[in-house]
């Protein structure tokens, strides 16, 4: 089993960036496909990144595509997605995500970012 504790939501404004980091406990974090979701007030639980194991292989959703990057460091038990050019579309409570190999799924507490515009 693995631990997923998100750390640096906030309120941002439009245009503004801001980096989200997911600390990962327990063993093998490399062997997990890690992700972000979002959530948006009344709205549906979303796609918004993925990076298999070794991060050499992201997808992104096309709404934050070319703005936000997800990177992991397998050293540190960490997954974290840089958020670029803020819209108040963005606005949503960001949920880590982890996956092992037989498609068991684990997720985080979640993070609130709030873009005002």
């Amino acid at each position: 089993q693995v631990q997923l504790q998100e750390s640096g939501g906030g309120l941002v404004q439009t245009g503004d960036s801001l980096r989200l980091s997911c600390a990962a406990s327990g063993r093998a974090f490399s062997s997990y496909a890690m992700g972000w979701f979002r959530q948006a007030p009344g709205k549906e639980l979303e796609f918004v990144a993925a990076c298999n194991w070794n991060g050499n292989d992201d997808e992104y959703a096309a709404s934050v595509t070319g703005r936000f990057i997800i990177s992991r460091d397998n050293d540190k038990n960490t997954v974290s997605l840089q958020m670029s050019n803020l819209k108040p579309e963005d606005t949503a409570v960001y949920y880590c995500h982890a996956r092992d190999y037989r498609d068991y799924e684990y997720w985080g507490q979640g993070a609130q970012v709030t873009v005002s515009s």
